[in-house]
């Protein structure tokens, strides 16, 4: 079981309330948590990622474990405590502006 916490306006888009928990087959990566998220809350593709090329949208970032995720491989394991559902992995919304 892996543990994702969406932001706001995404957890009311899939209408789900605190963190979402999911079953992930395989070795647990940004992709995998991601096609499981997508897959059980069919309304969120294309909000995280880019539906033609499954690139992070611009406005989206991922942590885990204290640890800025957004820019690592999308097949790179992620922290053996996020498999092991001790820590969560976080999507965030980032912020711009000036």
């Amino acid at each position: 079981m892996i543990r994702v916490v969406l932001p706001a306006h995404l957890r009311n888009l899939a209408k789900v309330n605190g963190e979402v928990q999911l079953e992930v087959d395989g070795l647990i990566t940004q992709r995998s948590v991601l096609d499981a998220l997508e897959k059980r809350y069919p309304m969120l593709r294309g909000t995280i990622r880019d539906q033609e090329t499954l690139r992070r949208r611009a406005f989206v970032r991922f942590f885990a474990c204290a640890e800025d995720l957004s820019h690592a491989p999308p097949d790179a394991p992620l922290p053996d405590a996020v498999a092991e559902a001790a820590e969560p992995f976080l999507v965030v919304g980032a912020m711009a502006g000036g």
